[in-house]
């Protein structure tokens, strides 16, 4: 019976919400988190026998990520930084490619690079990732400056050693990668930097951003996915039995 299909095709729709739902809030207390529209319904032709009209709904996955800005969280860090707007920071990914986050936690590795609380390395505007001197006292500026002060020359001006890779996404759809960095859309599994739009990129000193999943509003629509669920899961147990006692009507007959 096409009825199943059709219906298991909707169960399979509801499974990736379901899981959808539940990264959400695994990551209610991870840095930066952002929401991601992951799932639309497509409708696609049946192929084979039967008419012209017969469709089936499909779930179309695409990670697209929501700039909505978390909470801001004050921690006096000098290294830390909350991302204005739109604003997206450039790391290193893993396999050495330019990717994106809104992870503000930055530290200094023993290497003496700038780094990401997940240990990604962060990018300057040069392409490269940032090298800062040992024993120095950091700062970041509100248009991604990093200062570096002498701690034995407390009246020495501050020296700028590198500028962090900032861009502006609003005019640019980022796409979740598997490490959990972003990408611009048109570069999926190539990564690489963008141009960034017209608004300055922006930050605030002495601040993260808290995740922006909504915990309230993630066990609503848990609760309606689950229903939902165990629904279709009904309608295809019935749409089993239907066909069965169909086929031993048949039988005797």
């Amino acid at each position: 019976m096409k009825a199943i299909y059709t219906a298991m095709a909707s169960v399979r729709q509801i499974e990736i919400a379901r899981a959808q739902s539940a990264n959400q809030l695994a990551n209610v207390s991870t840095v930066a988190f952002k929401q991601s529209y992951q799932h639309a319904t497509n409708s696609v032709k049946i192929a084979g026998a039967g008419f012209a009209t017969s469709y089936q709904p499909i779930a179309v996955s695409e990670d697209i990520i929501s700039l909505a800005a978390g909470p801001m969280q004050a921690t006096g860090r000098k290294l830390d930084v909350y991302m204005v707007g739109a604003t997206v920071l450039g790391v290193q990914a893993s396999n050495g490619q330019t990717a994106f986050t809104r992870r503000g936690d930055l530290n200094v590795n023993e290497l003496g690079q700038l780094t990401i609380g997940s240990g990604d390395l962060v990018m300057g505007d040069g392409g490269a990732p940032i090298s800062v001197p040992l024993g120095q006292t950091l700062e970041i500026s509100s248009d991604g400056a990093v200062l570096a002060y002498d701690p034995n020359a407390p009246e020495a001006p501050a020296s700028e050693v590198a500028r962090l890779l900032l861009r502006d996404a609003s005019a640019t759809t980022l796409v979740r990668r598997l490490d959990g960095l972003f990408e611009p859309a048109a570069q999926v599994n190539v990564g690489g930097d963008f141009d960034g739009g017209a608004v300055p990129a922006e930050l605030v000193s002495g601040a993260i951003e808290g995740s922006a999943v909504n915990v309230a509003e993630m066990l609503v629509k848990t609760m309606e996915n689950n229903r939902s669920f165990e629904a279709r899961i009904r309608l295809v147990k019935e749409f089993k039995d239907l066909d069965q006692a169909g086929t031993s009507m048949i039988r005797m007959a």
